[in-house]
């Protein structure tokens, strides 16, 4: 079984229980064995459900897809009734919920087998994490004094180890792309509305943030997209409509794609050499396999477009811990929030409703900005973050100058300079796992394509899975199955 768990991805795993080579329930146990070996060292995986999952399968699983694949949700987002979340913070630790969201009833009718959840920064705010409710800081496979990224870490973590073969996540300003990058594996973040967000939600962050998924290949993320694609009843608004699915993109093969690169940030700032080689290394991948590639960066007000992303999310966690304060009657208690939440909270106080309706036009008016650079150009690499995985406690959450937290020297708009454009904007980015520094950290980089262009974006990372494949890549973190 151990063989079989690591030599398969999600897709293949589901193909072993249809012809069953295997069961749901080896395969759990497997995960499960996993978990407990080695999230002592990540901790990545929190809120464990055994019994749900046991009970699913003993009630027998839809005929999905990834019938009888072990899952993990985020602990944020994705409200299941069997899965109580914390958000990543104290203040909302154990909350339950009498539904399930659209996206957890989707992935349960694509036969996954959900056990649990994996961590998350407080609020799903930073690039790293590191919050308090769990206990310790979650930690990268790929050295343990690094992070995993965030806000989708747990999830990164738990997949870089092989806990899991495919993980959810969710991505307000990059935070699957960013745990992708950091650990070595793939994550697409689709475009705006392209994902059910309900029944709890109309829209996240001014419709910045998205669900997604952390897999180790392109197609468990197809698959996964499959299954979960969709406007929910009621929706705001909907992504436009696909011209067929994930699955048929991956065989797409033949247009020459007009791609412009780029070794600085967006705002033309140097970044470190091993992302800059990883650009350049990409560049010329997709160039032999025939493409256009020139270099080229976008004329859009980045900076103007991340301050108005602060402004907005600020609002958002004023707006969530308001709202679970007046429902429960009393007050914040000391230690309830972390600093950079106090500090979000504190700054949204500031902030009057013109001020964040001029923010939220600013998002807007920076979604068409980058929307004119595309007319020209199909794709837009960069590297997906400006520099290797960082140092645990770096973006930790206790400091309470939220506005310094995002956007001063050195810190996550420096960091992360890339991801959250393309939340901003709506479009479709992927960061792909194709470059690791002389000492061994996973650095990832970014694909971006116009509104809509999903299908078109899929099928090029699928290309460039196969001129250049990383599935075989594992962490020095492993699980080792005892001698029987």
């Amino acid at each position: 079984m151990n063989d079989i768990y690591e030599s398969y991805d999600a897709v293949g795993l589901a193909e072993l229980v249809s012809r069953r080579e295997t069961t749901p329930s080896e395969l759990l146990d497997e995960a499960l064995k996993r978990v407990e070996a080695l999230n002592p060292a990540i901790n990545a995986v929190t809120m464990m459900q055994e019994g749900v999952a046991r009970r699913l399968i003993e009630e027998g699983l839809p005929d999905g897809p990834l019938r009888g694949v072990p899952f993990l949700l985020k602990d944020l987002g994705a409200e299941a009734i069997d899965f109580p979340t914390n958000s990543g913070s104290r203040l909302f630790a154990g909350t339950r919920y009498a539904r399930d969201s659209t996206i957890y009833a989707r992935l349960k009718a694509a036969g996954l087998v959900t056990f649990g959840r994996t961590t998350s920064p407080e609020g799903g705010i930073g690039p790293t994490t590191e919050a308090a409710v769990y206990g310790g800081p979650t930690r990268n496979p790929w050295n343990l004094g690094r992070t995993p990224g965030g806000s989708s870490g747990g999830a990164g973590a738990a997949v870089s180890a092989g806990i899991v073969p495919a993980a959810h996540g969710s991505d307000g300003g990059g935070s699957v792309r960013i745990p992708a990058s950091s650990c070595g594996l793939f994550g697409f973040k689709p475009t705006r509305a392209r994902l059910p967000d309900g029944p709890y939600v109309g829209e996240g962050w001014a419709g910045m943030a998205i669900d997604g998924f952390l897999t180790r290949s392109v197609r468990d993320t197809a698959v996964l997209l499959d299954a979960t694609h969709g406007s929910d009843l009621g929706a705001p608004y909907a992504a436009p409509p696909l011209k067929a699915s994930f699955a048929d993109a991956l065989n797409q093969r033949g247009r020459r794609l007009r791609v412009a690169f780029s070794t600085t940030s967006l705002t033309g700032q140097p970044i470190d050499p091993e992302c800059r080689a990883a650009v350049i290394a990409a560049a010329k991948l997709l160039e032999d396999l025939g493409h256009h590639v020139e270099e080229a960066l976008p004329q859009a007000d980045t900076p103007g477009m991340m301050a108005a992303w602060t402004r907005i999310v600020a609002c958002g966690t004023a707006l969530a811990v308001d709202a679970t304060v007046a429902k429960r009657g009393r007050p914040l208690a000391d230690g309830e929030i972390e600093g950079i939440s106090r500090g979000a909270i504190a700054f949204a106080r500031t902030l009057s409703g013109a001020d964040y309706l001029e923010a939220v036009g600013k998002i807007h008016a920076y979604g068409r900005e980058m929307a004119a650079f595309f007319q020209d150009r199909d794709v837009l690499l960069t590297a997906t973050l400006a520099e290797p995985p960082a140092m645990i406690g770096r973006f930790d959450h206790r400091p309470e100058d939220y506005v310094d937290y995002r956007m001063g020297p050195g810190r996550v708009f420096d960091y992360s300079p890339f991801a959250a454009a393309f939340n901003a904007s709506g479009q479709p980015a992927a960061s792909l796992p194709l470059h690791w520094t002389t000492d061994g950290l996973p650095v990832g980089v970014q694909l971006a394509v116009a509104f809509g262009e999903d299908e078109l974006l899929m099928g090029l990372c699928a290309r460039i899975e196969e001129a250049a494949p990383w599935f075989a890549r594992r962490p020095p973190l492993r699980y080792v199955a005892p001698r029987s």
